[in-house]
């Protein structure tokens, strides 16, 4: 059949062709014909007309031409189409893995091994290729002693960029605000007058948050200061960040934002761009961040903690500056310069040079009589003419030694630490002993160096200066630096889960932030609609809404840093995070509630602005920044209740709507039609046996259109006309006394032994009857595969003396995972309806519940997992939820680095149980060369493949000492906390070759829109019972979806460049591209297309909307990004370029 096919496919195109061909000749000869028939009769004078009209005909055939490439197009894109829908939904497609390459969905990616030249580093390789013995490398502990003959730098003398810095952290062993009053706000005070001092001083600064306050504190006379010194190179903000933000467990959405937000700040208010990134204590180190620095316009970076090892085989092979490449890229594109800190710290002990008990004498701040001093017991000395020469010899020998770490003689000698130059004293010793020994180097030309303080522009310039003179280029590298190790097995895979629940409400905001920014976007180009002067309507708080969406941005962004979404700051330092994240949730409902309102009225004049009384209330509740949201349950009647339900995603989908109700019975229509939804009415389990009397839950199936708000009405139904969910409960030994009036149940008693069941259309599940734990699962194809869930407690090193787990490290017990048992058995609770049917269990700690979906689009094909945990009895211990399949998985999985792509990690027997452990925000997979099965979470957290076909993710932990990272204090406020995630399993089939190396997957189409949904759920708000309620109707923003493999990331209002905090007309339009696996092809075929070209029509995506411009940008959108106005098309069609995997961002104005 698939022969016959592609025949057919063959003898149509090329007859297509043909025909175009024919009538292309038939056209010009009838045209000739003409032009003879007139030549004959035509006395001379004509010839200007005639020619005049030849041309008019030459540009008809060009019409004619491209409208005829317009037609082969069409055909070829529909005949693509067909095709892959022949090939995913035909009756008779083979399904083995023989399937020719040609044949996959269009547009998607192959799995590949990415080679670069000779020079090309695969961090995957180099993880096979080390020990990871940790020999005593000297005086430089985790490295090797470093020779030098002392002539290498005759020829080329050794140039020093001495950068002072001060690490800021947004919040750690203190708040925000705290650490401003107590340092921040001093330091920068003391920049001012200290750089002003003399030119030659330099410093850098990486948080626009702190910076951004502070600027707010000074007077006008401070600001030109400020702007005085950065035109003059003295002083340089690097990344330009809102914090130097985690890089493991946050997701690409909020990277990118707080990105944003400080490039924005940094443009409004200074009028510069950073080119530097500076990331010298996140825990770890993702290439997603290096995507989105390079697309923010940035060049050059610097990193610093990354595993040991590797820092010492990097410094061995003088790669520890490198082009880092994104793995998916077989372009240098995406490359950015990276230079890797080779020692332990950033602080000044280990930055100078190879010793530290060296080094330290050359912090100042150490000198004698002050409150910091060297812990090697040797102090520095303040610089005398007496002791100038030893000491600038001293030091001169550890540049030295460090210099031959690199390729080029240009070294970067990092001078600060955390908090750093507080006081003005401590400002004079750094830079005047300093200044000291650069002098004294000056005057001995035949020391061969030229030292000076930098910034990090000043560093890069002179090594690509060299570089280029040298004709050397860097190695690229792929791959990224996770998980790190600072010393011994000292591996920090704990950071990746802790404090879970503040990950999950982190999620929260992301989403509600990504829903409000759109549709407040819409709204306002709305109204500039309605109104044909482009005003906003008059009652509309548009500024107060914008200033709420900025307070959202930068509390999302502020919560990026690493000691805040990564669980290591101190307790009330956790607490003011949440209440910013709470804070803003609410703000946030604001903003959608009123931006809704004024879209769905059919009589815009009827709008009225009402902050206490406003026309929606939300559906879900937050009573406080450490509880979950609540369902605010509905009264009903005869009279319909109004719900609103908002899409935030730019597919059409089908999704299960949930509400409280007061009543057993309920019928819910679509407002606008009148038809009667599917819907189904449960119980709201108050205790595992005891259901609610008052309350229950309306279920029901909505078809929500991209970016829609959709309008239903709920009435109270005659008694037993709604469907109810039915109940079976199952213990062994002995079943509970089940209260649950209004629903049928039933009890299993004695020893049940066949195992529980549930089906839809597309998967069949079994489930252990004595856990209700999943065993096995089946898919509509016939593909069976085991999958079991078990749940694991991890704990601790017990011997006296060890270093044990905390907030930063997992440091697990000698005897590894222990199963989860508990001295009574379960309670499993069997619901069975039309809409869902699910299997709960009830253990001590934790209840888990697997839900199937009755739909029939992509929605039922994953199931849903959801655990609600509570470990605040135990000690010392982490709850973790493992999935063993009888996927021949390997040593091999997939996990991904910031929802932005996938990749590949190899459990290695070498390391310890916690190195294999890696940070997962999204999803991850295992795979064999028939199926794929892929976990995808609504928050972040620690993942691990410990054995072929397992995987685990580690829930919660509560451990109750410091593991001596300067937190000083255990984990111990634990929550009642919850995770959700959907599985997926999948057939694999052409294209599903083994591919060697490090090969670079990407989620499947379904796994990607299944992510969507879980990480995008539908808003529902609720309409007062008021008869006198306006006429609502929906508002459908788009006629069709946007291609399946386009993500709208965000559609952000841009402030207005003249008035401060106003909404601008420009919106910043971000579209991810994303890449998909061709191995997997759902059946039957998805509802939404995807293009097999990178040209995409911005106008065609959107329509009805009209976009009055459209400018590319970076991603960042800062002015001087934007594409000149001579490449910007003023008429539709607006083609642009959509490549696979990247994000692209548009400055438009939505008419």
């Amino acid at each position: 059949m698939a022969m016959k096919t592609r025949r057919l496919l063959a003898v149509m195109v090329g007859g297509v062709f043909c025909l175009a061909v024919m009538s292309l000749y038939r056209m010009l000869e009838v045209m000739q014909g003409a032009e003879l028939q007139q030549g004959r009769e035509t006395p001379a004078g004509q010839v200007d007309i005639d020619l005049s009209r030849v041309q008019e005909k030459i540009d008809k055939l060009e019409h004619l031409l491209s409208d005829n490439n317009r037609l082969v197009a069409t055909l070829r894109d529909s005949l693509l189409h067909r095709k892959a829908s022949w090939q995913t939904g035909g009756g008779n497609a083979s399904s083995d893995s023989t399937h020719s390459r040609a044949e996959t969905t269009p547009g998607c990616r192959l799995a590949k091994e990415m080679k670069d030249g000779t020079d090309g580093v695969q961090l995957l390789d180099v993880y096979n290729l080390l020990p990871f013995d940790n020999p005593d490398g000297g005086a430089w502990k985790q490295g090797f002693e470093i020779r030098y003959k002392g002539n290498e730098w005759d020829e080329q003398p050794l140039e020093v960029f001495l950068v002072p810095h001060s690490h800021n952290d947004p919040g750690w062993l203190k708040t925000f605000d705290r650490y401003y009053q107590d340092q921040t706000k001093h330091i920068l005070n003391n920049m001012l007058i200290k750089l002003n001092e003399d030119s030659r001083r330099k410093m850098i600064w990486a948080e626009i948050s702190y910076f951004s306050k502070w600027w707010n504190d000074v007077d006008e006379q401070k600001r030109a200061m400020v702007k005085r010194l950065l035109k003059a190179g003295q002083l340089e903000l690097v990344t330009g960040g809102w914090v130097m933000a985690d890089e493991a467990n946050s997701h690409y959405f909020a990277l990118l934002d707080q990105l944003i937000e400080g490039h924005q700040w940094i443009q409004r208010h200074l009028g510069v761009r950073p080119s530097s990134g500076w990331a010298v204590d996140p825990f770890g180190h993702s290439p997603s961040m290096t995507y989105l620095l390079k697309g923010a316009g940035l060049q050059d970076m610097v990193i610093q903690r990354v595993h040991y090892a590797v820092k010492k085989h990097f410094a061995h092979q003088q790669t520890l500056e490198f082009l880092w490449r994104q793995s998916w890229d077989s372009s240098p594109r995406s490359d950015i310069t990276c230079h890797m800190m080779p020692f332990y710290s950033y602080d000044v002990p280990h930055t100078c040079g190879p010793h530290p008990a060296v080094c330290c004498q050359f912090d100042f701040h150490r000198l004698p009589g002050g409150r910091v001093f060297c812990p090697w017991r040797i102090p520095p000395q303040p610089i005398t003419e007496q002791n100038v020469q030893e000491r600038a010899h001293l030091l001169l020998d550890q540049y030295r030694q460090k210099s031959r770490l690199f390729r080029s003689p240009v070294l970067l000698v990092p001078l600060g630490d955390d908090f750093r130059f507080v006081e003005a004293t401590e400002w004079d010793a750094q830079f005047t002993n300093y200044q000291k020994l650069f002098d004294y180097f000056d005057q001995h030309p035949k020391l061969h160096v030229k030292a000076r303080f930098g910034t990090l522009s000043d560093y890069f310039k002179a090594l690509h200066r060299h570089l280029s003179e040298a004709g050397t280029t860097l190695p690229t590298l792929r791959g990224d630096f996770f998980t790190y190790a600072d010393r011994d097995d000292h591996y920090w895979s704990g950071f990746f889960t802790s404090r879970p629940f503040y990950k999950r409400l982190d999620r929260t905001l992301e989403a509600t932030l990504r829903a409000s920014e759109i549709l407040f976007s819409l709204t306002l180009a709305e109204m500039r609609r309605f109104h044909a002067d482009g005003r906003l309507a008059a009652d509309f708080p548009a500024r107060e809404h914008f200033r709420r969406l900025t307070d959202g941005r930068r509390s999302l962004a502020l919560f990026q840093h690493h000691d805040a979404v990564t669980g290591t700051a101190r307790d009330p330092v956790v607490v003011d995070y949440g209440t910013r994240l709470f804070h803003s949730i609410l703000n946030l409902h604001q903003v959608l509630q009123s931006s809704a309102h004024w879209l769905l009225l059919l009589d815009k004049s009827e709008y009225r602005h009402d902050q206490s009384k406003p026309l929606l209330q939300m559906d879900d509740v937050m009573s406080a920044q450490d509880a979950l949201p609540q369902k605010t349950p509905l009264t009903l009647s005869d009279e319909p209740r109004s719900l609103i339900v908002f899409n935030p995603t730019e597919q059409l989908r089908t999704s299960v709507v949930s509400v409280v109700v007061d009543a057993p019975d309920a019928r819910v229509v679509d407002a606008e039609t009148g038809r009667p939804m599917a819907a189904q009415i449960s119980a709201v389990w108050e205790e595992p046996s005891r259901a609610s009397a008052e309350a229950f839950q309306l279920h029901f199936v909505a078809e929500l259109p991209p970016l829609s708000l959709v309008v239903y009405h709920v009435t109270k139904a005659s008694a037993g006309s709604a469907y109810q969910a039915q109940y079976t409960f199952h213990r062994r030994g002995n079943v509970p006394a089940v209260q649950a009036d209004h629903f049928q149940v039933s009890r299993s008693e004695g020893h049940a032994d066949a195992p529980l069941s549930l089906s839809n259309k597309h998967i069949q599940i079994w489930s252990s009857p004595e856990s209700g734990l999943l065993q096995k699962l089946r898919l509509q194809s016939g593909l069976v595969r085991e999958v079991q869930v078990q749940f694991l407690w991890y704990g601790t090193r017990t011997r006296a003396n060890r270093d044990k787990s905390g907030a930063y490290l997992f440091l697990p017990g000698e005897e590894g995972a222990q199963l989860y048992s508990s001295s009574e058995p379960p309670l499993v609770r069997v619901s069975r309806g039309p809409i869902f049917s699910d299997i709960t269990s009830c253990f001590r700690h934790f209840t888990h519940r697997v839900r199937l979906f009755h739909l029939d689009g992509h929605a039922g094909k994953s199931l849903e997992i959801s655990n609600m945990v509570d470990i605040r009895s135990e000690v010392n211990r982490e709850l973790a939820m493992r999935l063993v399949s009888s996927v021949a998985s390997g040593n091999s999985f997939y996990t991904d680095l910031n929802g932005f792509q996938m990749q590949q990690r190899r459990t290695l027997a070498k390391l310890p149980l916690q190195a294999n452990f890696y940070p997962m925000s999204s999803a991850s997979f295992l795979q064999d060369s028939t199926s794929r099965v892929s976990l995808l979470s609504a928050q972040s957290q620690a993942v691990a493949s410990l054995r072929p076909g397992q995987l685990e993710v580690v829930l919660d932990r509560r451990l109750q000492q410091d593991d001596n990272r300067g937190l000083g204090q255990g984990v111990t406020d634990n929550k009642l906390t919850a995770s959700l995630y959907h599985l997926l399993l999948e057939d694999r089939r052409g294209g599903a070759q083994e591919v060697g190396g490090a090969s670079v997957e990407h989620l499947s189409l379904l796994a990607h829109l299944t992510s969507l949904s879980l990480c995008h759920p539908p808003i529902t708000m609720i309409a007062p019972i008021d008869s006198q309620l306006p006429k609502l109707h929906p508002f459908l923003p788009l006629r069709s979806s946007l291609p399946c493999d386009i993500h709208l990331l965000n559609l952000r209002t841009l402030e207005d460049a003249q008035e401060a905090e106003t909404p601008s007309q420009e919106v910043a339009l971000l579209l991810h591209r994303k890449g998909f696996d061709c191995s997997s092809a759902p059946e039957p075929p998805l509802q939404c297309t995807w293009s097999a070209h990178e040209e995409v029509n911005l106008d065609d995506l959107f329509s009805p909307l009209h976009f009055r411009s459209v400018r590319r940008s970076g991603l960042t959108l800062l002015r001087e990004d934007d594409e000149p106005e001579s490449a910007q098309q003023q008429q539709p069609p607006r083609i642009t370029r959509l490549r696979p995997m990247e994000i692209s961002a548009f400055r438009a104005e939505i008419d």
